[in-house]
């Protein structure tokens, strides 16, 4: 390999391990997108939360990465439950994030065993969270939202923390998956917190969530029946119709809650 082909396999090289820092684990297809395709400089318009699609060079490019990051144990890699490849920091990766100042850990407990449904939410919240990045917005992850290190920390905002949220300047877009049917305990949690930002949305003038926030949208992703329901819970409440759909949208076909195998 000559010295701009190693540098350039070096600069791939910590694409992918600052991606893996920032998700906890991504599969091949995220990584595809993430750190081999160009990034948006400028955003446009609003975000939009379907999932991205990688060239087919950029998906050569990352399976070749990837496979030599694994060789010098740079990376763990573990088979998801749906089939897909999926990718944490190794402790040798770690420390390459470390030594140019990013408080890196290893990812192995990232890939240890879980659910379909705990692996198929955070499949969803990471596309999401991808494809914001890529198109120029700014997004705190989920990995970083459940460690504290995003602008909510650790108590959230409101009391509630996001599964994604993406931010343009003022405009905040606050992204929750809604997979599986919440508890009743949950679900009560979710409709107080709801009326709260509705308030503050309708308020003459409008209050924002936290200070310098302009706007803030809470968008769902979901099935239909989920959004039927929230709809007659919170119009069960005096909200209107209209009133809640100026800041409470649903995506119901964008993303598959079913079990899907992925490369």
């Amino acid at each position: 390999m000559n010295t701009d082909g190693r540098v350039t396999a070096r600069e791939n090289e910590l694409r992918v391990l600052r991606a893996l820092h920032r998700f906890g684990w991504l599969r091949t297809r995220d990584l595809s997108v993430l750190a081999f395709q160009p990034w948006s400089r400028k955003v446009m318009g609003l975000p939009n939360l379907a999932p991205s699609q990688a060239a087919t060079s950029a998906q050569r490019m990352a399976q070749r990465t990837l496979r030599r990051m694994k060789v010098a144990r740079l990376v763990l890699s573990a088979t998801g439950p749906d089939g897909c490849q999926m990718y944490a920091l190794a402790e040798a990766g770690a420390r390459v994030l470390q030594d140019i100042g990013v408080p890196a850990r290893t990812g192995k407990d990232q890939v240890r065993t879980f659910s379909l449904g705990h692996f198929r939410h955070r499949c969803i919240s990471n596309e999401v969270a991808v494809s914001c990045i890529v198109q120029g917005f700014r997004a705190s992850t989920e990995r970083e939202i459940s460690r504290g290190r995003w602008i909510g920390g650790d108590a959230g905002i409101a009391g509630k923390k996001p599964d994604v949220l993406v931010r343009d300047g003022q405009r905040w877009w606050w992204v929750e998956v809604e997979r599986s049917r919440r508890n009743a305990r949950d679900y009560a949690a979710l409709i107080a917190w709801l009326c709260h930002i509705l308030r503050g949305a309708t308020a003459t003038p409008t209050v924002p969530i936290c200070q310098g926030v302009a706007r803030l949208d809470v968008v769902f992703i979901c099935t239909p029946a989920f959004r039927a329901k929230l709809l007659n819970d919170l119009i069960l409440r005096k909200w209107q119709e209209s009133q809640i759909l100026a800041t409470v949208s649903f995506e119901t076909s964008l993303y598959s809650f079913e079990s899907i195998n992925f490369w």
